[in-house]
């Protein structure tokens, strides 16, 4: 059966170009291709999540605009329900400015939230229900926090998990954070949360040793080539990743955020659901684009198959 998940997110059109080499500060570079798709962290989660077999409510706000219809037009081609696609007519959608390094397949990103920044308790209320009978609610934080600590309440009352991707990275009261079941952040992320600088697997347990002590019961520090770091209170387990070819690393993190709830709402323990969601991370490299590019449950299962020794 399909498990239910709530995700509360940005929707942005992402303006992607890529090039030999990321310009400089004053640089002009010639790229070699544009693309023009959707993204935003909480609708590449969705996406992720829906393709990786869930039944996905995306909770998001867009434009009266051109860039808006992108958004619905998408969700549903993918046959997501676009009832709490809440619509501002005063803002514009938001929108991504993404160049990539075709060598290196590394990346720079300038978000503008626009509508999904204006995210209202109000319509927020609108989705309780579907909040009340998730198995999981993810959140990230490109939309405005407010909406995010109003959500996070309401899931938490319900007893629902709940699992926050703090990205892009801003403060967080420890007062919200005591709130969270699983935070998944990237080394980075974690670094700035906690202070704690992290470049190898013990950093990351001291790091994970802060976010419990202010209230998170599970921690998830992604690292990328070095694998995901995941805590519980009592255990912990370095989860490889899987070596593939990367074309484009745009979308990884939100890949694997969306197989990760996937995995977690079917049943599976925190550290089963990490190795799913390294390999929907895997996949989702392996192609060009964020939301386009993430993977089928059948691609995911014969994945795994596959690398099953690892």
């Amino acid at each position: 059966m399909q498990p239910n998940i709530v995700i509360l997110g940005s929707f942005v059109v992402d303006l992607m170009g890529r090039a030999h080499h990321l310009p400089k500060p004053g640089e002009t570079v010639k790229g070699s291709m544009f693309k023009l798709g959707p993204g935003g962290k909480g609708s590449n989660q969705g996406v992720a999540a829906n393709r990786a077999g869930a039944n996905v409510t995306m909770v998001t706000k867009i434009g009266n605009d051109l860039f808006g219809k992108v958004a619905t037009d998408f969700f549903e081609k993918e046959g997501m329900d676009t009832s709490y696609v809440f619509q501002d007519k005063e803002i514009e959608t938001g929108t991504a400015l993404i160049l990539v390094d075709e060598n290196t397949s590394q990346n720079s990103i300038l978000v503008t939230s626009g509508a999904c920044g204006n995210i209202k308790n109000e319509e927020i209320l609108k989705c309780e229900d579907k909040i009340k009978e998730a198995k999981v609610f993810l959140t990230q934080l490109e939309t405005n926090l407010d909406a995010v600590e109003f959500a996070i309440d309401i899931a938490k009352k319900n007893n629902i998990t709940t699992v926050l991707n703090p990205a892009p990275i801003q403060p967080i009261s420890d007062e919200l954070l005591s709130k969270i079941d699983i935070i998944t952040p990237n080394e980075v992320e974690a670094s700035i949360l906690t202070g704690v600088e992290i470049k190898d697997m013990d950093d990351a347990r001291k790091s994970a040793d802060i976010f419990i002590e202010k209230g998170v019961t599970n921690v998830i520090i992604t690292m990328g080539n070095q694998g995901a770091y995941v805590r519980c209170k009592d255990e912990e387990r370095i989860i490889p990743r899987y070596n593939v070819d990367a074309i484009d690393t745009t979308g990884a993190g939100d890949a694997f955020n969306g197989g990760f709830v996937t995995a977690l709402g079917e049943g599976k323990g925190i550290f089963e659901a990490a190795k799913f969601g390294n390999a929907v991370g895997a996949l989702s490299v392996t192609k060009i684009g964020t939301a386009p590019a993430m993977p089928t449950r059948e691609t995911i299962n014969n994945f795994i198959i596959d690398n099953s020794t690892n």
